[in-house]
């Protein structure tokens, strides 16, 4: 498919690195196509970054059909615009169109289309360190009716926003408090797809956790309710006696890329990582008998952000004395160093823009 190019004739002025903070400003133009059920997809297109015209009876607006991706893009030493494992990105973005029952969308067309947006804009990727450009692909389901089924037109569009540290501590460690009261996904409805209503069923939790002074929620299994599963922008794992644990994908816990290239790359050094249930008690003896050793989450936002102290009802429990640990500060290090061009990629996961 043809991707016609409008380009805006009114450029915004770009923000200094240190005004960046995340997904407040947003580059001159977008990538739209829609999907019509007798068409397929059609009109693929970049314009000028503007606001969309739906009807308020869009499907989207009353029933939540709507998922979405996370992936950035960087400069390399040498000037070259580079994404880290788009593929992978669109292959999850297919996976949560399934269960949403939104159409497919071509994953290689998808990837290229991303990076014909990318090089457009791509004086917008900043320079500043820590900063990329942040990647917002996205699928909404827009017919103008009432009643409850799946779209026959979906619009698929991506936006793309410069940004700095997602947390305010950076790469510091953060605290996070343990939910214990609400309940996030379970197995067998879409916790382990990328779509709003994932994150809207965490914001009561978050909110009161901030109120609180803790920068994260660390969710519990649904069910029996003893069981971790992930934070909530985030995957999570804990190094205990020497090995790193991470909960493994039982059908409500979303399958990170950062939190597979992590375990990608923890085999290729032969470090001891193991994906199972991980039972909240089993963290809380690991502290007290003081083999927990490190906790960190992973995700595309933040990359590595390490946990300096978890908060399980009244215990505060400090982990690693509340600084980052090694493990996390070589996996922050080896996967930025891969995207921002100052280590070899030996796993082949970055790809030109152009």
């Amino acid at each position: 498919m043809e991707i016609k190019v409008t380009l805006t004739e009114n450029k915004k002025p770009k923000p200094a690195a240190d005004e960046l903070g995340f997904g407040k400003y947003f580059t001159d133009h977008m990538f739209i196509m829609d999907y019509y059920a007798d068409k397929g997809w059609t009109d693929a297109r970049i314009v000028p970054f503007d606001d969309l015209s739906i009807s308020p009876a869009a499907l989207v607006l009353h029933y939540g059909q709507e998922i979405f991706e996370g992936m950035k893009a960087y400069h390399t030493p040498d000037g070259k615009a580079v994404l880290f494992r788009p593929e992978k990105n669109m292959e999850r973005l297919n996976l949560s169109a399934e269960r949403l029952c939104l159409p497919k969308i071509d994953e290689d067309f998808a990837v290229e289309a991303i990076k014909k947006l990318v090089a457009v804009d791509e004086d917008w990727i900043p320079e500043g360190e820590n900063t990329s450009l942040y990647i917002r692909p996205f699928m909404i389901g827009v017919d103008p009716k009432l009643g409850v089924h799946p779209a026959s037109h979906a619009m698929f569009i991506v936006i793309m926003s410069p940004v700095g540290s997602y947390y305010k501590e950076g790469i510091n460690p953060v605290k996070i408090y343990v939910e214990q009261k609400y309940v996030r996904a379970v197995r067998g409805g879409y916790g382990f797809t990328k779509t709003g209503g994932n994150y809207s069923a965490s914001l009561k939790s978050q909110e009161e956790a901030e109120e609180q002074g803790y920068s994260q929620v660390l969710w519990l299994d649904g069910v029996e309710r003893k069981y971790i599963e992930e934070v909530g922008t985030m995957n999570v794992m804990f190094k205990i006696g020497g090995e790193v644990i991470t909960p493994s994908l039982e059908g409500s816990i979303l399958g990170g890329i950062t939190r597979r290239s992590c375990i990608e790359l923890l085999k290729d050094w032969g470090a001891p990582i193991t994906e199972r249930k991980l039972a909240l008690a089993e963290v809380v003896e690991a502290a007290h008998n003081s083999t927990l050793e490190e906790a960190f989450g992973t995700g595309t936002a933040a990359v590595i952000s390490p946990i300096g102290e978890l908060i399980v009802g009244d215990e505060h429990i400090v982990i690693n004395g509340g600084k980052i640990g090694a493990t996390a500060q070589k996996l922050y290090d080896s996967i930025t160093g891969i995207q921002n061009g100052l280590i070899e990629d030996k796993l082949g996961w970055v790809q030109p823009v152009k």
